[in-house]
């Protein structure tokens, strides 16, 4: 068991910790999650501005790891210089733990699909280049991005689908792929679905649980702006789905995002 007190330890995986909706009262925020079990957190930058911000964090608190990489919705300004910045990033900054969350966005018309093919196929062939698994945003387009991750042998390195809300064959054909399955605030909205079902399904040695704050809380905070301490949330809500204790789902997450960024503590 992962325990520290008796207290059941979490990792939130994804999580926009430097959004400007935390800038008020981020101490707060911090001091919640951790009373709520919350020891980890892994902060994602996907543009320039959210990447510096993330890196301010991770200076500050030793219980943030990062992930740093291009949102489809931004493709469309994704340089050559920001590339390899990035690789600059994944092989020097220690809290660099994955590359992401890049993809494809079909919902947000801001970025052509051809350039958002590109910008994904880049940042694919980066991650292999630096060795690091990789967090994938699909928004509306499950076909093109489970077709370039195969095309791209993305295996080789694996990593994360965020927020995940597909069916049991995506992500079986996902698990072929070396990935985990993450389970955010969509698991416990009541008309949604796919993601039960799959929280159901997945082995649990392949599961992870983020909260994608400050986007899509948790039902009963649904439609208010999410924080990392409402993972516990998702963890109780898949801990009923799959007949589990509490305990038993954050001990089983938690191992697994370590394993995943290689951390040791």
């Amino acid at each position: 068991m992962i325990l520290l007190g008796g207290i059941t330890l979490l990792f939130d995986t994804h999580v926009h910790l430097n959004d400007e909706a935390f800038d008020d009262d981020i101490e707060e925020v911090i001091k919640r999650a951790q009373e709520n079990d919350v020891t980890h957190m892994a902060v994602v930058g996907f543009n320039k501005e959210t990447i510096d911000r993330a890196l301010l964090l991770a200076d500050k608190y030793d219980f943030i790891s990062l992930i740093v990489g291009w949102h489809p919705t931004d493709a469309i300004t994704f340089t050559d210089e920001d590339l390899e910045w990035l690789r600059d990033l994944a092989l020097t900054h220690p809290k660099v733990v994955a590359l992401g969350e890049m993809g494809l966005d079909y919902h947000w018309d801001t970025s052509p699909k051809e350039t958002q093919f590109e910008v994904f196929r880049k940042q694919i062939r980066l991650a292999k280049e630096v060795n690091l698994p990789i967090v994938i945003h699909n928004r509306e387009a499950t076909e093109d991005v489970v077709r370039i991750l195969q095309e791209e042998h993305a295996e080789e390195v694996g990593g994360i689908m965020h927020c995940f809300g597909e069916t049991v064959e995506v992500m079986e054909a996902c698990l072929a792929m070396n990935f985990y399955i993450s389970f955010g605030g969509t698991v416990t909205f009541k008309n949604a679905k796919l993601p039960k079902i799959a929280a159901q399904a997945i082995p649990i040695d392949r599961m992870l649980i983020e909260t994608d704050a400050p986007y899509l809380a948790p039902t009963p905070n649904r439609g208010k702006r999410n924080e990392p301490a409402y993972v516990k949330l998702v963890a109780e809500k898949i801990a009923e789905l799959k007949e589990m204790k509490y305990s038993e789902i954050a001990t089983h997450t938690t191992a697994n995002a370590k394993k995943l960024f290689k951390i040791q503590k």
